[in-house]
């Protein structure tokens, strides 16, 4: 059954969209799209075709989502056993075509979510009990397994995959066809199979204005943290005495001290802080 043309919705007459579901104002659903009865849709989303919407999801104001994603529906792990977790999508984000997402997990947090003004590209998987930041670039065909935490404005290249529990902190890159099994910091750049921590995020930082005085400190912060001497705790602790004043480096450390799943990317050689 479809809903009817009123309050400025446009519905393809071969859509299938449950009386239950909760469509805002001005959405557009295109043709051969299913939407299943707990979801709810805010005004002017955009499903161009053949999207399929399942479980109880909920997807905010003005996202637009590309033929063939798969949203919402039951997760990939053989614990769960149809329990009425969630997904969460904020606002303004674009899916791309053939985009997998899942709902949470009774085990784990119960629910996934993902942030406002995401941009997943054509192929990714959000797996259950991610929490995806805002402003964040999942490029094609990235694998986000269970339990995944990632901040915002963070980059991952085509093809990656991360580890399930691994976070990766706001501002990060990580280069395409890694293998992520370890935490990233924060405007960390990580690279390789398995990936390792190739410096700092620079070309990031310095695209959303960070200051010169910022990235300086970063860098000096970056090559204490990572040097020989010393266990990474004594380092870190090192570090937030000498930079009691400097938000950006203490993200950083804030970051490792909560890291309990998965160890810290470290560098090959501390000398690379990234270009």
């Amino acid at each position: 059954m479809t809903l009817p043309l009123t309050e400025g919705r446009m519905i393809h007459p071969t859509a299938i969209v449950d009386p239950a579901a909760r469509i805002g104002v001005g959405v557009r659903i295109g043709p051969f799209c299913t939407i299943g009865p707990d979801v709810e849709l805010g005004d002017s989303c955009d499903l161009v075709s053949h999207v399929v919407v399942a479980g109880h999801t909920t997807i905010g104001a003005r996202t637009r989502i590309f033929p063939f994603a798969s949203i919402g529906h039951a997760p990939q792990d053989l614990r769960y056993k149809g329990e009425p977790t969630t997904l969460s999508i904020g606002q303004d984000n674009i899916i791309r075509e053939g985009v997998t997402i899942n709902i949470g997990t009774a085990t784990g947090t119960g629910t996934t979510i993902i942030g406002d003004r995401c941009l997943l590209l054509a192929q990714s998987h959000v797996a259950h009990d991610c929490r995806v930041g805002s402003n964040v670039v999942l490029t094609s065909n990235v694998m986000l397994a269970g339990h995944c935490k990632i901040g915002d404005f963070a980059i991952i290249g085509g093809g990656a995959g991360v580890h399930q529990y691994v976070r990766i902190g706001p501002h990060a890159f990580v280069g395409g066809l890694s293998a992520v099994i370890q935490d990233v910091i924060p405007y960390g750049m990580v690279l390789g199979n398995r990936a390792y921590l190739h410096g700092l995020n620079i070309i990031g930082l310095r695209r959303r204005g960070f200051s010169r005085e910022q990235i300086h400190d970063l860098r000096r912060a970056y090559r204490l943290l990572f040097a020989d001497e010393g266990t990474l705790s004594e380092r870190v602790e090192d570090v937030a005495e000498e930079f009691a004043k400097h938000p950006t480096v203490h993200e950083i450390l804030d970051f490792i001290r909560d890291g309990n799943e998965r160890s810290i990317c470290t560098p090959r050689d501390v000398s690379s802080v990234g270009s």
